[in-house]
């Protein structure tokens, strides 16, 4: 059971460094610092839209509209930290 709550916990972090990632491309692209026309920046652009995006836009369209702020991204990555330590906590009380 150990083995599969610590696969389960590396997963979630492995998806939060992805949203992380995300919203710094984003950020990259919008200020300009990097091209979108390179074929690498588009595929990992890509990658990381195709990854992300399923997850945020049920909240996206919960949120009401901020302007030009995005925090999808940040209600992701606490709902998945909270999901991970009441995922702890329910194995503890388990035992």
């Amino acid at each position: 059971m150990r083995s599969l709550l610590w696969l389960i916990d590396n997963i979630i972090t492995l998806y939060v460094y992805l949203l992380i990632a995300s919203a710094v491309l984003s950020w990259l692209v919008a200020f300009n610092v990097v091209n979108v026309r390179n074929p690498v920046v588009s595929q990992i652009g890509e990658f990381l839209f195709r990854v992300t995006e399923p997850a945020l836009r049920p909240i996206r369209r919960v949120l009401p509209n901020l302007g030009g702020i995005d925090i999808s991204p940040i209600i992701l990555v606490l709902l998945l930290f909270f999901l991970r330590n009441l995922m702890f906590e329910v194995f503890a009380s388990l035992t």
